[in-house]
């Protein structure tokens, strides 16, 4: 527990100076490195011929739509041509149709899920080109777009921003040199970083063992600063090659959440009253976290806690089952764990992993307790628990929104949020997103579970049945991309299924949180009045976890009582 605490209190100490360092870019507002990436994206911008001209909601959600078919059509070609081309030592051949298109659209969409194994399926080419290249632009697609949304909903500047200067502009001054940084530490802490074939070395029992080379390094750093997950090996950060040491494990945990928590200061410091932004200016201080920020840092602080207390509480208990068998469960339970890490660290990363939607894993999730694995699959329901690249924070302003508008409801007000009104326009695009995301995984679990097709890669019948293909969809949805990995995904019906899901989940979303706040950028701001529902305060942030756990409760109790909560209850209270 006092690592977790530890853990914790450096997380925050690294977020708020990286939180101000992106709002500096995000506004054009000078920093150190300009006299290096000035240059840098200058040259860019000449050779792809950028307009740098602001846009408004429409030309940059189709500016992003169109950025990413581009990839997604060149990523699928050269994964189907991956046996005839070039860096390919390992003689790794073609993928199959089904399973490019499932891969293309996973890292595409941030999500990175693997219904195959890096090591066996993908060569170096494929990994560097695809894999690497998509994990750069698919989280810079991301943050590009929450930074448009945060102009938006704030009122910063006449328009949205220019989508390729904000992509340009994330991954030179932030994703590409932080990725370098985290590289070199994974590097000096043992993780392979070459272009040479897998080595066959003998070990001490005389039998011969593959040993997977290649970009390691360069993809874990940026699986994890992108919040994008997919390992370079099918095991994952689990295997001592990903993630060789506890200080590698710590670096991974802080890549993947420094991010999104970020976005959420960029947000408090965007939007300020200009009364109160001057006088900070005049004392000669400016808000560390801004107050509309705070109670939505706080509101996926708490989501986040509760969900690592139950997530470690469950696992510190072990399993009764071997109890009785006469293992000792006084380490916890250790099934699918990595003895170097212990339950602390294991359960730490399950809810990192899952609450900022990255997708990496330092154990095996399929072997958490039902409650502990409960915790992930719920924070993938919810997607608001800061989550990635930039998503997270836009999902949880939907809550916010929704928070604000039932209240106003109740008080016979018409609803405002930051000095705009909330009308039908807004709700009708917010419930979309908010009942997309369920209809998803709920709508295509009932379909898997119907299906001989889905039902053929069930391996554990029974509520942990229910709880892999929850899980598959759920993480699908979210764009996270972890598995319970005991399913049996690598077939047509599985990579159909969830690369549709991936695609829907990730760019319906987007586009019309886009929508929202360009039509809020649009809208006069109102001045504060008696009857203004404050949202600056503690009140309105316990107000946004209750409207968070009312809506999951609503939503996803029933799937999650026929799943985690009954297989719980089997297990540790038997008939």
């Amino acid at each position: 527990m006092l690592q977790i605490m530890a853990a914790l209190v450096i997380y925050m100490v690294l977020v708020i100076p990286m939180g101000t360092y992106l709002y500096h870019i995000t506004t054009g507002r000078k920093t150190f490195a300009d006299p290096v990436f000035d240059r840098i994206d200058n040259g860019i911008y000449r050779i792809c011929k950028i307009d740098r001209q602001g846009m408004n909601w429409k030309q940059y959600a189709v500016s992003l739509l169109t950025t990413n078919a581009v990839m997604i059509f060149a990523g699928y070609l050269i994964l189907r041509l991956q046996g005839s081309l070039f860096l390919n030592p390992n003689g790794t051949g073609a993928m199959e149709p089904t399973l490019a298109f499932n891969t293309i659209i996973s890292f595409m969409t941030n999500t990175n899920l693997q219904h195959y194994a890096g090591e066996s399926g993908l060569s170096y080419l494929s990994q560097t080109l695809v894999i690497i290249f998509m994990m750069f632009t698919s989280a810079a697609t991301g943050y590009a777009a929450c930074m448009a949304f945060i102009r938006g909903i704030t009122g910063t500047g006449k328009d949205m921003g220019n989508f390729y200067e904000d992509m340009i502009r994330i991954m030179t001054r932030v994703l590409i040199p932080i990725s370098i940084v985290i590289a070199l530490i994974l590097v000096s802490q043992g993780t392979p970083e070459n272009y040479t074939a897998n080595l066959t070395v003998q070990t001490l029992e005389g039998k011969n063992q593959d040993i997977a080379m290649g970009p390691m390094a360069a993809l874990v750093a940026i699986k994890h600063l992108g919040t994008n997950g997919g390992g370079f090996l099918g095991a994952n950060s689990s295997t001592p090659l990903e993630n060789p040491t506890i200080l590698s494990n710590m670096v991974e945990m802080y890549a993947m959440a420094i991010l999104p928590g970020a976005c959420v200061i960029v947000f408090g410091r965007m939007f300020h009253d200009k009364n109160k932004k001057a006088q900070a200016e005049k004392k000669g201080t400016r808000p560390m976290f801004g107050r509309q920020a705070g109670p939505v840092f706080g509101a996926m602080a708490i989501l986040f806690l509760v969900g690592l207390m139950i997530c470690f509480f469950a696992e510190k208990a072990g399993n009764p089952v071997l109890e009785q068998a006469g293992l000792s469960q006084a380490m916890g339970n250790m099934e699918g764990k990595e003895v170097r890490f212990g339950i602390s660290q294991s359960a730490l990363f399950t809810t990192v992993t899952t609450s900022f939607t990255t997708g990496t894993v330092n154990n095996m999730h399929d072997s958490l307790t039902p409650l502990g694995g409960m915790v992930p699959l719920l924070h993938m329901m919810l997607n608001c628990v800061f989550g990635g690249k930039g998503v997270g924070f836009m999902n949880m302003i939907m809550y916010a929104i929704l928070a604000v508008f039932l209240c106003g409801l109740m008080i016979g007000r018409t609803p405002e949020y930051l000095g705009k009104k909330i009308e039908g326009r807004e709700m009708k695009l917010i419930v979309i997103v908010l009942i997309l995301h369920p209809l998803l995984i709920l709508g295509f679990s009932a379909l898997a579970v119907v299906n001989q097709a889905g039902l053929a890669g069930i391996t554990n019948p029974g509520f942990h049945g229910l709880s892999q293909v929850l899980y598959e969809f759920a993480s699908s949805a979210a764009n996270n991309g972890s598995g319970f990995e005991g399913l049996a995904d690598n077939t047509g019906f599985w990579n159909m299924t969830t690369g549709i899901v991936m695609f829907l989940g990730r760019y319906i979303p987007i586009i019309a949180q886009i929508a929202i706040a360009g039509s809020l950028l649009a809208k006069r701001r109102m001045n504060e009045s008696v009857g203004t529902l404050r949202t600056d305060n503690v009140l309105f942030m316990l107000i946004l976890v209750f409207i968070v756990y009312i809506f999951a409760a609503l939503t996803f109790f029933p799937a999650l009582a026929l799943g985690p909560i009954a297989e719980h209850l089997i297990l540790w209270y038997p008939m």
